[in-house]
C-alpha cells in the first residue's frame, strides 16, 4: 500500500533502537526523510546510515536526551518545521508504590507526560498552519490496564492520554491527527529488563521468564519493531486522517478487554 507521505518529514524519538527504530524504518520505507533522535551518538549515527542508506531518504541525527529541557532545545532547533511527530521515551523503573518519592513521580511525569506535551505544543501549530500533520505518542498497554510493578509508568501516560484526548479534538479541524500507540510486551531492551527482574526475584533464568511471560499472551510470542513501527506508519499515512485521539493496543491480545 502507498501511504501517501513519500517527501515528508518526521521527528521520531528515541529512534536508535526498539520501538522507535522500528517507527523510523517503517516511516524510510514509505518514503519520510526522518530527524532521528536518541542519547547515544554511537549507535545514533550507525543506525542512520544504515536507514538513509537502505531506503535512499534523508537522515539528520540529533543526540540529545529529549526529556531535558536543553536537549528539547536542541531537538527541536535541529528539527525546525517537521509534518509527522513520533513521541517516545524509555519507562520508568519498575517497583512497588512504596519505593516512590515525589521526585520519582516528577521525574516519570517529565519523561513520559510532559516531554511529548511540550514536542506537541512546539511542533503541531505548524501543522495546522499548513492543514496536514500527523503525531503518533508511544504510551504503554499499562494505560488500558495498569501494571502494579510499573505505577510511575501507569501514572505519567495516564495523564498523556487525557491530555491527548481532549487536545485531539481540538486540532483534528485543522486537518492534524494524534493518536496514541499502547504497546505490550515487545522483543526489545525494555522486555530484557523486565524479563531479568523477574528472573532475579523469583530466582529463575531470564529465559524462563520470558516463556511464563508469552505463556499469558494469546499470541504466545513478544511483538516485534518492525510490525509495530508498520502500524505507527499506517497512522501517519494519508489514509488514517479518520483516526483521530485513539488508542491502539498492539499486545497480542494480552488485555482482555471487549472495549
Amino acid at each position: 500500500m502507498d501511504l501517501g507521505i513519500a517527501g515528508k518529514k518526521a521527528l521520531v524519538c528515541a529512534s536508535s533502537k526498539g520501538l522507535g527504530r522500528g517507527c523510523a524504518e517503517a516511516l524510510a520505507e514509505a518514503g519520510v526523510n526522518l530527524v532521528m533522535n536518541a542519547r547515544g551518538a554511537e549507535v545514533l549515527e550507525a543506525v542512520a546510515a544504515d536507514i538513509a542508506g537502505k531506503y535512499g531518504v534523508e537522515v539528520t541525527t540529533v543526540a540529545a536526551d529529549v526529556t531535558t529541557e536543553e536537549g528539547r532545545a536542541k531537538v527541536l532547533a535541529a528539527a525546525g518545521d517537521v509534518d509527522i511527530l513520533v513521541t517516545n521515551a524509555g519507562g520508568p523503573p519498575p517497583g512497588m508504590w512504596t519505593d516512590w518519592g515525589r521526585d520519582d513521580f516528577v521525574a516519570a511525569l517529565d519523561a513520559n507526560m510532559l516531554t511529548p506535551i511540550a514536542l506537541m505544543q512546539a511542533l503541531v501549530p505548524h501543522m495546522q498552519a499548513q492543514g496536514w500533520g500527523r503525531v503518533v505518542n508511544i504510551t504503554s498497554q499499562s494505560v488500558k490496564a495498569p501494571i502494579p510493578v510499573l505505577g510511575l509508568s501507569n501514572s505519567a501516560r495516564a495523564g498523556l492520554t487525557g491530555f491527548v484526548a481532549g487536545t485531539a479534538r481540538q486540532v483534528a479541524p485543522s486537518g492534524v491527527t494524534i493518536n496514541n500507540l499502547q504497546p505490550g510486551i515487545h522483543a526489545t531492551d525494555r522486555a530484557v529488563s523486565l524479563d531479568a527482574g523477574v528472573a532475579s526475584a523469583q530466582g529463575i533464568s531470564s529465559e524462563e521468564a520470558q516463556k511464563q511471560r508469552e505463556a499469558t499472551i494469546p499470541t504466545r510470542r513478544y511483538g516485534t519493531a518492525e510490525e509495530f513501527g508498520a502500524t505507527c506508519a499506517f497512522l501517519c499515512s494519508q489514509h488514517a486522517g479518520f483516526i483521530v485521539g485513539q488508542n491502539i493496543l498492539l499486545d497480542g491480545g494480552a488485555v482482555n478487554s471487549t472495549m
